[in-house]
């Protein structure tokens, strides 16, 4: 039994391994080609002019955003990106060849920052698919370029420019419409589950979800994207348990729906302290739309219970439902769908 605990922190740290919302990678782009110093040397014509080409340029660094990918975690393995160099120009004025882009791709919600001064280079957040980040260096001009009235011999070229190399932090936001909220065993994957086929894990223990799980709901014509994220505990704001590191994913989100177990003793204290750790988290959480869930009303007592929420919290949209019954899907689906429609017409 000992060696329980840490067979589960095993788990759990492959399970972020393989979620991989960030990652430290460093990207260059290619040195231009050297021009090159050359002269005619043909049959006939022993005084030939210069003939240098110039050198190509040099790679760029691309970002692009592919829709397949909904991790970091290929940057995991690959942490360094370089773009090819030009090639150097030669006789004839035979241009060098240009160096060939390198391509990062990243998943939709991916924030690019300085690693060392942290500031924002490029959000993701909208539909932008491709962004060029550095520029590869020009390549040089070849002695062709040189000639004069006075020097009809010139020997002189010019190198190529330098690349540039940078130390990038790479973020993912998962995007999504509504974000799941609550403590561990609120009933927020089993409703993932019966709202979309996500198919997150779902046991009666704490901590079943380790990483955020989206799924899709489809109501009105309507695709809307559903987060669960892993369950927060008090305290969370502080560093304990495992639902703080994944707030960040709900910051796109037109709204959150937060999770009230009302089997669970301390009910009618649960908004009031998930609101409280993501407000020490972001206080932009604490603005967005809401609405409170009260789950498992097909267990005994719950129904009285639901209505005590409502009364101790007049002025929130109070619903409640059960999963294993389906009461109080259909008018949680529609609020969901409300929520999402006044945030496309400039509601918070």
């Amino acid at each position: 039994m000992r060696g329980a605990p840490l067979g589960r922190a095993v788990c759990v740290y492959k399970l972020m391994q393989k979620f991989a919302d960030e990652a430290i990678i460093e990207v260059s782009s290619g040195n231009g080609g050297n021009g090159c110093v050359a002269f005619r040397r043909e049959k006939y014509v022993p005084l030939g002019g210069p003939s240098g080409g110039d050198g190509g340029r040099g790679g760029d660094v691309v970002f692009e955003v592919r829709r397949n990918l909904r991790t970091l975690a290929h940057l995991r393995y690959k942490q360094v990106f370089k773009a090819e160099n030009g090639r150097d120009g030669e006789g004839s004025q035979k241009y060098g060849r240009h160096g060939e882009d390198v391509i990062v791709p990243v998943p939709p919600g991916t924030i690019i920052k300085d690693a060392d001064t942290g500031e924002l280079i490029r959000d993701f957040g909208k539909d932008e698919g491709r962004f060029v980040f550095l520029k590869g260096g020009n390549g040089g001009w070849g002695n062709v370029h040189f000639k004069s009235s006075t020097n009809q011999a010139p020997r002189k070229a010019l190198p190529g420019q330098k690349g540039e190399t940078r130390r990038l932090k790479v973020e993912l936001q998962v995007m999504a419409d509504i974000g799941f909220v609550g403590f561990p065993n609120a009933g927020k994957s089993s409703l993932l589950d019966r709202f979309t086929n996500a198919r997150p894990k779902i046991a009666p223990y704490p901590f079943t979800t380790k990483i955020p799980n989206l799924g899709i709901l489809n109501i009105d014509d309507r695709d809307i994207i559903l987060a669960d994220i892993p369950g927060l505990i008090e305290g969370a704001s502080s560093g304990a348990g495992l639902g703080i590191r994944f707030l960040k994913h709900i910051s796109r989100t037109a709204g959150l729906a937060f999770l009230i177990d009302l089997s669970d003793e301390k009910y009618l204290e649960a908004f009031d302290i998930l609101k409280g750790e993501l407000e020490a988290f972001s206080n932009d959480l604490v603005q967005k739309k809401r609405i409170i869930v009260g789950t498992k009303l097909d267990l005994e007592g719950t129904q009285d219970r639901l209505e005590e929420l409502r009364q101790r919290y007049p002025k929130e949209t109070v619903l409640g439902i059960s999963v294993f019954t389906g009461q109080g899907l259909t008018e949680l689906s529609h609020a969901f769908a409300q929520m999402v429609t006044d945030m496309d017409g400039g509601g918070q």
